[in-house]
C-alpha cells in the first residue's frame, strides 16, 4: 500500500496531534507525500481532538473523506467511536486503547460513556474490525504513563499497513519527542508493537 488514510483520535493532553505529526514525518522522510489536518482544536486539556493524516502521492486534501479512513487509531475509546461513525470505511480497522480518559462532555454530564462492547458492535455494524490495546498499562510498563501515544504508534506499525518502514517511524519519534523522554517513548513503541505481535 502506498496510500493511507488515518485518523488519530483522543482528548487534549494525550499527544494525538504529536502522534499524527510523527506519522507524517516518517512518511515524508521516506519520500511520500503526507498531509495533516486537525478537525478539533486542542485548546482545552480534556477536549476532543482528531488529526487526519493522509499519505500518498495523489493526496490533495488534508481531511479524510467521509467513509474513507483505512484506520482510526484511538488513544481514547469514546473518541474512536465518534470518529468511526463518519469516517471508517467498510473494511477499515479501529485500533483503540481500552482505558477511557473521560472527555469534558462526559465529565459534565452532557454525554454518556459507552461500553467497549457497544463500541465493538458499532464498528462491526459498519463492516470494520476492532483491535483492542491496553495502551495505558503498556505505557506504565514502559516507565512513563505519558507515552500512550507511542504505544499506539507501535500497535499501528505492527498492523503492517503503513506504507513506510518501522525504522522511519522510530526515527520520527526520536526527532519529535522531548529529548529526556526519547528512551521511554521508544520503549513504549516497541512494547506496543510486541503486544500486537503476540
Amino acid at each position: 500500500m502506498t496510500e493511507l488514510n488515518l485518523i488519530i483520535a483522543g482528548v487534549g493532553g494525550q499527544g494525538s496531534i504529536l502522534a499524527s505529526h510523527i506519522v507524517a514525518m516518517a512518511a515524508i522522510d521516506e519520500g511520500l507525500l503526507a498531509r495533516v489536518g486537525e478537525t478539533f482544536g486542542a485548546a482545552m486539556r480534556g477536549g476532543a481532538v482528531a488529526s487526519h493524516v493522509r499519505i500518498g502521492n495523489e493526496v490533495q486534501s488534508p481531511l479524510v473523506p467521509k467513509d474513507g479512513a483505512d484506520i482510526v487509531l484511538a488513544l481514547e475509546p469514546l473518541e474512536g467511536l465518534r470518529n468511526i461513525v463518519n469516517f471508517l470505511k467498510k473494511d477499515g480497522v479501529l485500533i483503540t486503547n481500552i482505558h477511557p480518559w473521560l472527555p469534558v462532555d462526559v465529565n459534565i454530564g452532557r454525554a454518556e460513556y459507552p461500553s467497549m462492547e457497544a463500541i465493538k458492535n458499532a464498528v462491526q455494524s459498519l463492516g470494520g474490525r476492532v483491535v483492542e490495546v491496553d495502551a495505558t498499562a503498556v505505557a506504565q510498563e514502559a516507565g512513563n504513563i505519558r507515552t500512550v501515544n507511542s504505544v499506539m504508534l507501535g500497535a499501528l506499525a505492527a498492523t503492517g499497513e503503513l506504507p513506510f518502514s518501522m525504522d522511519a517511524l522510530k526515527q520520527a519519534i526520536r526527532d519529535n519527542v522531548p529529548p529526556k523522554t526519547i528512551d521511554a517513548n521508544i520503549r513504549a513503541f516497541e512494547l506496543g508493537f510486541a503486544t500486537m505481535k503476540k
